[in-house]
């Protein structure tokens, strides 16, 4: 089990990303959340099986259609324990 810290910035407020991330890490049984900053970048919190979050980065370089990912900085984080993936506000 490890858990990452991931921060987008590019086009990828306004374009259904943080929904799209929340389908996308719940197909790989990732748990987490993620959630809009006031600066414009998206930043998340996944965790679960190491394949499994490598997986969900690497797509989140990519992002869902009509976005534009510029820079992704990763980071590891701590392990909250979380059961779900939730769109925090």
């Amino acid at each position: 089990m490890i858990a990452r810290r991931v921060r987008l910035t590019g086009r990828v407020q306004g374009v259904f990303f943080r929904a799209w991330t929340r389908n996308e890490a719940r197909g790989l049984q990732v748990s987490g959340w993620v959630r809009n900053s006031s600066d414009g970048s998206v930043e998340a919190h996944v965790e679960g099986d190491e394949p499994a979050v490598n997986e969900l980065v690497d797509r989140l370089r990519e992002g869902p259609p009509h976005a534009r990912v510029d820079r992704v900085d990763l980071s590891d984080a701590a392990i909250e324990g979380l059961n779900t993936f939730d769109v925090r506000h």
